[in-house]
């Protein structure tokens, strides 16, 4: 059957995705009928009663004026055409309704042509040749009520029922048997089942006139009254048993219906939800296309920064070596000659030996200048360490007032320091702190040009604060703000004078190492006061007054009544460490605060400290995993503690090797360098000098000369002069230079090694290069403990070690990930 034809209207401009049926019970009842899996009965008893054009146009949001669907439909193709679903939906309904009539119509004409065969076998003959026109008519009448059931489903119901009642009418005229007015209750049940209750009653009317008229015509046989009235109330019990089953099937239909719609609805849900969901994977898939691109950028400007990290690294570097070369020169040729001018044979003039001091603090200023740009290099890479200890803020104050007071005599200023006496002592790295005071008051005595300078120290809470106040000429609020960056000086000439701009840059690095910070208040000319604060280690809560004294029987128990006046212990780790140099425990107090290092020379030494206080581990520092002859047969240390076996060299072990007997860095002092040559054994005479600088070879034969001892000095400027005057002369000692074109001083070593004559002349290096800037450690790490650790100590052993020991990157050192190996 087609859709209904509808007018355009705005219902057809609804969106897609807007549902077609709001249901509009309550929400409680909805809720209700989603329990109990279908609709309720007031809702469905409302749905089958709604029926007519409203309820087409409620449906479909328009009307319904075809006249072909007014006189087609029953009441079930009502109730469909009244559910507000999809109207192809409908259609589909509309065609099941028909298949059903069609069903019945072709079972009742089926019943009376099987009939009719089987009354051909006992019936006389002349009752089959009467009946044969019936049947053969309501065969050609179900032909045409299914041809005319395509176009007209009332008018085809109503055509059958009229042939069958006339059918029906016709046999009891012919059989002259009154039983058959039975058959006239199927009237009922087919009407009420095909067009609704309304037919029925309208069947159930015909019934009774058909009988009265049958039992009133004389042609007709005598119908008693009884038979009368239950052909009468078996039409009427027929048309009431096709209302129930009508009703049952339409509240089936109903209850499909709305699950038809629930489950439509779900998937119009479940659509828009999936377009929700490919649009945000294609957001997705955008973002992570920007990400990735953000992720190369961010890659390459990581490899800029690394570059340019690598590029200052080398920078320094050879600021280091190329400018501690020439200050060497520099430094030792003016410091020979103010402290040996006799070496040159002549009496030099005062004139010329104050002009050669003031090129010797401008050069020893230089060398510091070189050393800050060190120090604030290996801060910013994270490679400056602390060596932590409990010290004494004002003997710091002090040794830096010392340090400076000629500077503020020579300018007439005064300088003065309040400290309180009570002061605690700090957990801190003494010589930068130191450097820190000594960098403020420097630069306060050079700004400051009347007045003086004026040095607070006091506690604030759990840190200490130190203030320099100075009566300078004051900083702007413009300048205050790039005065920590490095290289940045003042505005005026005077500030100028002797600065490098790197002092108060480093200063702050500092005092963050060390968890404190640095800041200042100026104002343009009222003076400067520059402000520092160090942390004061908390100490651990221990236990309160309610404990009890101890107590005897002869003497009575009193009542604490004030506060324990006695110092609150610390408790840090301790480490026993057990060494024969002191490589491991300057490692200890450099990079680990807060722990308590016991070094000891022997392993008798290491038990009786095991013994005397419990220890956190044994750390032996030997090559190869050597343990003491004390340790070897024990079973357990002291009070269970651990044995860890490392090897850190010290710097005798650096020089041992390679193979020198002494590593000396430039710059290098005349008294360094004859120390060195006095230690070694047998007493040196003749000197080999190797270095490819003539000026650096003429500075050390100089001081070389200038000493009692009168040692003979030979020269080579390359590798190859200096391994023929191995050879051939045979010195008693080598001063080696390792930075050498051509041939270096580790090519000269290896070739010196290998030749038997000459490989036990001893060698001292001399060199720009500090070989203590990366430790070589060795590649064994032991830990053993008494008795078998339990599972959870064991894993938690190996995931602290791999931890340790994995790649990673080094706090505060912007480099690529590197391996650490112990």
């Amino acid at each position: 059957m087609a859709a209904p034809s509808c007018r355009p209207c705005k219902a057809r401009e609804r969106p897609r995705h807007e549902p077609l049926l709001r249901d509009p019970a309550p929400a409680d009842a909805r809720i209700r009928r989603g329990l109990s899996g279908g609709p309720d009965e007031a809702q469905l008893s409302g749905w089958v009663q709604l029926g007519g054009k409203e309820c087409v146009e409620a449906a479909y949001g328009c009307s319904t004026d075809d006249p072909s669907e007014k006189q087609s439909g029953g009441p079930m193709l009502s109730v469909l055409r009244a559910s507000r679903v999809d109207p192809a939906f409908v259609s589909s309904s509309g065609d099941l309704l028909q298949s059903a009539a069609r069903t019945l119509i072709l079972l009742e004409t089926g019943v009376c042509i099987g009939w009719y065969v089987v009354a051909t076998e006992v019936l006389p003959d002349k009752l089959i040749v009467s009946f044969f026109p019936i049947v053969a008519g309501l065969t050609a009448l179900s032909i045409f009520v299914l041809w005319l059931l395509q176009r007209s489903f009332i008018g085809a119901q109503t055509v059958w029922q009229v042939g069958l009642a006339m059918a029906i009418t016709l046999s009891v005229y012919l059989a002259r048997e009154p039983d058959i007015v039975f058959l006239y209750a199927v009237l009922p049940l087919t009407a009420t089942i095909t067009l609704g209750w309304q037919a029925g009653l309208i069947a159930e009317g015909a019934i009774i006139a058909l009988v009265w008229w049958v039992s009133r015509n004389p042609i007709a046989p005598t119908l008693p009254p009884a038979l009368s009235m239950v052909v009468t109330g078996a039409g009427a019990f027929m048309g009431i048993m096709g209302w129930v089953s009508t009703s049952s099937l339409l509240t089936v239909t109903q209850w499909s219906l709305f699950s038809f719609h629930q489950a439509q609805q779900k998937v119009e849900e479940a659509r828009d939800q999936r377009l929700e969901i490919k649009q945000i994977q294609q957001d997705l898939i955008l973002a992570n296309r920007g990400l990735a691109r953000l992720s190369d950028r961010l890659r390459a400007m990581y490899q800029v920064a690394e570059e340019a990290r690598q590029t200052k690294e080398e920078f320094v570097a050879n600021v280091s070596h190329e400018l501690r070369t020439p200050l060497n020169m520099i430094i030792g040729f003016s410091e020979m000659i103010t402290e040996s001018p006799q070496v040159y044979g002549v009496k030099l003039p005062p004139a010329l030996l104050a002009d050669i001091a003031a090129i010797q603090r401008n050069s020893q200023h230089l060398a510091k200048l070189v050393d800050d740009v060190l120090d604030l290099s290996q801060v910013e890479a994270g490679r400056m360490a602390l060596s932590k200890e409990w010290v004494s803020v004002q003997a710091i104050i002090d040794e830096a007032v010392v340090a400076t007071q000629a500077l503020f005599r020579s300018k007439g200023l005064y300088l003065e320091t309040k400290i309180p006496r009570d002061l605690p002592q700090v957990f801190c790295d003494g010589t930068r702190v130191r450097q820190v005071v000594l960098n403020l008051l420097s630069n306060a005595g050079r700004l400051t040009q009347r007045g003086g300078v004026y040095v607070q120290v006091r506690q604030d809470g759990n840190s200490v604060v130190v203030s320099v106040a100075d009566t300078g000429p004051g900083i702007s609020e413009e300048e205050q703000k790039r005065l920590f960056q490095p290289f940045q000086q003042l505005g005026n000439a005077e500030g100028r004078q002797g600065g490098s701009g790197l002092g108060l840059a480093i200063s702050r690095q500092f005092v963050e190492m060390h968890g404190g910070k640095m800041w200042l208040e100026s104002k343009v000319g009222l003076g400067t006061v520059f402000h520092f604060s160090l942390p004061l280690t908390t100490p651990p809560p221990v236990a309160g007054d309610d404990v009890s004294r101890w107590f005897s029987p002869y003497q009575e128990y009193e009542a604490r009544t004030r506060r324990s006046k006695a110092p609150v212990p610390v408790l840090v780790p301790r480490f026993v460490i057990l060494e024969q140099g002191d490589a491991l425990q300057r490692l200890f107090g450099r990079y680990l605060d807060g722990v308590e290092v016991i070094a000891v020379r022997s392993g008798e030494d290491a038990l009786r400290e095991l013994g005397r206080s419990p220890a956190r581990a044994l750390i032996v520092n030997a090559p190869n995993g050597e343990i003491p002859l004390a340790l070897r047969h024990l079973s357990r240390l002291p009070y269970d503690a651990p044995a860890i076996s490392c090897w850190v060299p010290g710097p005798e072990e650096a020089a041992k090797r390679l193979g020198v007997v002494q590593y000396l860095v430039k710059p290098v002092a005349r008294d360094t360098l004859l120390s060195a040559l006095a230690k070694l054994p047998g007493g040196a005479k003749t000197v080999l000098l190797v270095d490819d600088e003539p000026e650096i070879l003429q500075l050390f034969a100089r001081m070389i000369s200038a000493a009692p001892c009168g040692y003979r000095i030979l020269q080579a400027t390359n590798g190859q002069r200096a391994l023929d005057l191995l050879r051939e002369r045979r010195p008693d000692v080598m001063l080696l230079d390792l930075i050498m074109p051509e041939m270096d001083g580790f090519q000269i070593l290896r070739e010196k090694a290998a030749d038997a004559a000459i490989q036990g002349i001893p060698v001292i290096v001399i060199s720009s290069r500090d070989p203590a800037g990366e430790l070589i450690l060795g590649g064994a790490l032991a830990v053993s403990h008494a008795g078998a650790p339990s599972a959870q100590q064991l894993l938690n052993c190996i995931q602290a070690i791999s931890e340790a020991l994995s790649p990673s990157v080094r706090p505060g050192h912007r480099g690529q990930p590197t391996a650490t190996a112990g």
